[in-house]
């Protein structure tokens, strides 16, 4: 048999990462929201240096997906919206975290690629 011919049945590593999660920004909101209970919008509109309407967008990805929970409240007389995370969204960010590692390990260690 042609050693050429063979096919790797190995998937690449870039397989493991979820469009809706993998996007620079709402990879940014899932993060700094697993990193506290909740988050506020301004925050992270703050943070990611996103306007509203751009954030909002992310957000409502986010939250279609079942990624993060959205509240609504007030601060005293102002009005506020929270970012939570939730389980399946830790779970997303876990597994999106692991494909990133896996193709690091691959680029570090190009020995150990297959072809």
């Amino acid at each position: 048999m042609d050693p050429q011919a063979v096919r790797v049945t190995e998937t690449h590593p870039t397989s493991g990462l979820d469009d809706v999660v993998h996007q620079r920004h709402r990879l940014g909101i899932l993060t700094i929201a697993a990193e506290a209970k909740r988050v506020e919008f301004s925050y992270l509109r703050s943070t990611l240096d996103l306007t509203a309407g751009n954030l909002s967008r992310h957000i409502s990805v986010l939250e279609e997906a079942g990624l993060v929970e959205v509240d609504k409240g007030y601060d005293g007389r102002r009005p506020k919206t929270w970012v939570s995370i939730t389980g399946p969204g830790r779970t997303a960010l876990a597994d999106e975290m692991a494909a990133l590692r896996a193709l690091l390990t691959r680029h570090e260690n190009p020995d150990q690629r297959t072809p």
